[in-house]
């Protein structure tokens, strides 16, 4: 977020007010709408705790101070006109009174977007090489190395599919695409680049 943000923000369009739409960082998902003034979104920048401003009880409130389902500030941007602000956060539990991961309604889905993270961390490692890492010691280890775990878990996932052992494919699955990861970072390719060819397939 940019710094001295709040000095651009328009508050009078709604008597010191803006709305703030509250997503998911994790998936993208709208999980509230809330109002924020001044004092709230600079409570929120302070603590990191999404803070908004009560217009029934008149008075600032954070998110989960009662339930314990605080939202975690990650980001925030504001919109074309600077009157609206979106709130990127990390929820702890559910946001919705009712008992609802989203008050639209909306179903929780896995995120995807930790699949760049883990990239990322990937890609971390073989610049730092720490000590004790796994990831690092392949790195070391070199290309054939890398290339022949490749091999060897996509042979088990092959295995656990054929005897239809769910808990085994999730598990091998989930080595092969780790181990397709180093390979890439290795060989320095950006999985963005994999991403990009799969959309133009889907075209």
């Amino acid at each position: 977020m940019e710094k001295n943000f709040i000095e651009k923000l328009n508050f009078e369009k709604l008597n010191g007010l803006v709305p703030a739409i509250v997503l998911d960082n994790s998936n993208n998902q709208v999980l509230m709408l809330g109002f924020m003034n001044k004092a709230a979104l600079k409570k929120t920048l302070e603590t990191n705790l999404v803070t908004f401003f009560s217009r029934t009880r008149n008075t600032l409130w954070t998110k989960g101070v009662t339930s314990g389902n605080y939202l975690r500030l990650i980001n925030i941007k504001t919109d074309c006109d600077n009157d609206a602000l979106l709130i990127y956060a990390n929820p702890d539990g559910i946001t919705c009174h009712t008992g609802n991961y989203s008050c639209f309604d909306i179903p929780q889905t896995g995120s995807l977007s930790f699949l760049n993270e883990l990239f990322d961390i990937i890609k971390s490692r073989k610049t730092e090489l720490p000590d004790k890492s796994y990831t690092a010691e392949l790195f070391k280890s070199g290309a054939d190395r890398i290339i022949q775990k490749v091999g060897e878990e996509a042979v088990e996932a092959l295995i656990a599919a054929k005897n239809r052992d769910k808990t085994e494919i999730i598990n091998e699955v989930s080595d092969l695409i780790y181990h397709l990861f180093v390979m890439l970072a290795e060989q320095e390719i950006e999985f963005s680049e994999i991403v990009n060819n799969l959309k133009k397939r889907a075209k």
